[in-house]
C-alpha cells in the first residue's frame, strides 16, 4: 500500500487548429481564458516525447476554479493526426462533459455559433437532460442539465 494520494486533477488537454475558435467556444459554454503563452524549448520536449517543440496553450477555467482545459497549438513539430470526426465509439479521448443551468438555451446559443448536435436532447430517468455536441474544430462535448431537483 502507498502513502501516495491523488490530490487533484489540474486539467485536460486538447490540440487545436486555431486557439482564437476554440477560446471563443469554450467561453461562450461558460469558461473563462485564465492564460494564455508560448511554451518552447527543449525541456518541454523532454515532458512530451516530442523533443523541441513550440506550443501557443491557453488555460480555460470553469467558473467554479475547480476545472480548466488547456488548448495547445502546436506551431513545432506540426499534428500529425486528427481524430476530431472519430465517431464516440472510437479508442482514446471521447469528450469533455459540462453540467448547465438550461440545456435547451445553451444549445441554442452554441449552434448560432456553428456547432451542432451529434443526436438529440435525451432525458436520463429524473436525473439529467444530455446531448452530444460538435462545436469549434468538430469537438466533442457533453451538456448535462441537472433535472432532479426543479
Amino acid at each position: 500500500m502507498t502513502n501516495n494520494k491523488l490530490l487533484r486533477m489540474d486539467n485536460v488537454g486538447i490540440v487545436v487548429e486555431s486557439l482564437d475558435d476554440a477560446i471563443s467556444f469554450f467561453s461562450e459554454i461558460g469558461l473563462k481564458l485564465e492564460g494564455r503563452a508560448t511554451i518552447e524549448g527543449e525541456w518541454a520536449g523532454r515532458v512530451t516525447g516530442l523533443g523541441t517543440q513550440c506550443v501557443e496553450i491557453a488555460m480555460m477555467v470553469t467558473p467554479d476554479g475547480h476545472s480548466r482545459l488547456e488548448l495547445s497549438k502546436f506551431l513545432s513539430p506540426p499534428t500529425i493526426s486528427d481524430h476530431r470526426t472519430a465517431p464516440v465509439n472510437a479508442l482514446g479521448y471521447l469528450r469533455a462533459m459540462f453540467t448547465v443551468e438550461d440545456i435547451d438555451e445553451m444549445v441554442s446559443r452554441l449552434t448560432r455559433h456553428g456547432a451542432h448536435l451529434v443526436g438529440e436532447v435525451v432525458q436520463y430517468e429524473n436525473s439529467y437532460r444530455l446531448c452530444y455536441i460538435r462545436g469549434a474544430e468538430g469537438l466533442l462535448v457533453g451538456l448535462a442539465e441537472e433535472i432532479s431537483n426543479k
